[in-house]
């Protein structure tokens, strides 16, 4: 079934959840194979932090590639990419700023030279939940303590690095915080 069906699929009825969100987030990488994460809070709780990839909902009748050009862009400055495929795909729900979300995420590989962030974009909501933004190598992000989503994203780089894009993007097990 296309995701979209799927999640016309998902509707709810009158006592269901709402239907996902539709999220494109971006595993960008410079020359020497860092990840650029950025690194965010609970605004209510700023010590509930965390690392994330670069992505948000589409807008409008955009494609998922144009939300996650368009994404990259407002969250970071940086439009200097090569978006690849799709590599992974998964469900999350999570509470955030006082309500619940539900996304349907696709994370697309992206490359770039360009490695100075400027993060003037952020919406209202961004620059009261986002810190900056950093550079990880696979060996940082295997030896972090801190929260990083997806939640095996040191052992999907360290997959991806050593094995290439996948053929089809793989689904991954639903995340529910």
């Amino acid at each position: 079934m296309p995701a979209d069906a799927a999640a016309d699929a998902a509707a709810p009825g009158p006592e269901g959840p709402p239907t996902a969100r539709k999220v494109s987030r971006v595993i960008l990488l410079d020359p020497a194979d860092r990840i650029l994460l950025l690194h965010g809070f609970e605004p209510a709780d700023p010590a509930d932090d965390w690392w994330f990839t670069p992505g948000g909902g589409l807008e409008g009748g955009e494609s998922r590639e144009q939300a996650a050009l368009r994404e990259l862009a407002e969250e970071t400055g940086i439009t200097d990419v090569e978006l690849g495929p799709v590599l992974w795909r998964r469900h999350c729900s999570f509470p955030f700023d006082g309500r619940r979300w539900e996304q349907d995420e696709w994370y697309f590989l992206a490359r770039t030279d360009q490695t100075a962030t400027e993060m003037s974009g952020l919406t209202e909501l961004e620059r009261r939940s986002v810190t900056g933004a950093r550079w990880w190598t696979s060996e940082e992000l295997l030896a972090a303590h801190e929260t990083v989503y997806p939640t095996r994203l040191a052992e999907l780089l360290r997959t991806l690095l050593d094995d290439g894009p996948p053929g089809t993007p793989v689904v991954l097990a639903p995340e529910i915080v």
